[in-house]
């Protein structure tokens, strides 16, 4: 076989369902709790050298999303990809494997992050007291910069999908017609590329893109190592 046709298939399946509604109601509580309680400097996920990390930012930063067109991107991404994933393993192994492309993708961002933060620290190490704890204090200072999103998990399910379906067609634009393998490979030479030019004011945390499509890979290889039949 060289394309994904199952025998029974849920659109909408359980786990899918639940973090489409999950990542709705947190957008929601953003737009209208946000102007009395900054839920970015709460859940969003900081670097650890910032006062307002919490170590449930790990988890709660996959539900946070910037604007419409983010949140949609990343929705509508994990329900093509997700869906397919969560029909074929069930709803168990897939939000195991999703959660775990999460984490995988905010270690990743943050073990970045902590040294591209050094320069940032030693610079407000030497500050005074009360400096500091104006910087601490404004949005805008770089330490306090958070990282939101769900892309780092959703990568990680494409990732997956390209190495279980290979040669299933993937429609650039609805038009262009690209074997799942070849859009996996393109899109991480890219997101690696832009990683390593690091251009001024790009906010995308192609790092953490990387580390879940990394974790993603590594789960479906090793969980597929035995059952080579399990490629469509």
């Amino acid at each position: 076989m060289t394309e994904f046709r199952p025998s029974s298939f849920q659109i909408l399946p359980t786990i899918i369902k639940n973090l489409l509604i999950i990542n709705g109601l947190f957008f929601l509580a953003q737009k209208t709790v946000g102007p009395q309680i900054n839920m970015d400097d709460l859940f969003a996920l900081h670097t650890w050298q910032s006062p307002l990390f919490k170590p449930w930012q790990f988890i709660t930063h996959m539900f946070m999303h910037g604007n419409l067109g983010h949140i949609f991107s990343n929705m509508f991404a994990l329900w093509m990809f997700g869906s397919i994933l969560e029909n074929l393993w069930g709803p168990k192994r897939f939000l195991t494997f999703y959660i775990s492309c999460g984490l995988g993708a905010a270690l990743a961002h943050m073990i970045v992050l902590y040294f591209q933060m050094q320069p940032v620290v030693e610079t407000f190490n030497l500050l005074s007291y009360e400096q500091q704890q104006q910087l601490l204090h404004d949005p805008n200072f770089r330490l306090n910069e958070a990282t939101l999103g769900a892309s780092g998990a959703v990568f990680g399910c494409l990732a997956a999908f390209g190495y279980l379906f290979p040669n299933t067609k993937i429609y650039l634009y609805f038009f262009i017609p690209l074997k799942a393998k070849w859009f996996v490979l393109l899109y991480a030479g890219f997101e690696l590329s832009m990683a390593f030019e690091n251009s001024a004011g790009d906010n995308v945390a192609h790092w953490a893109h990387l580390g879940g499509a990394v974790v993603g890979f590594l789960l479906v290889y090793f969980w597929n190592r035995t059952n080579r039949r399990r490629f469509y």
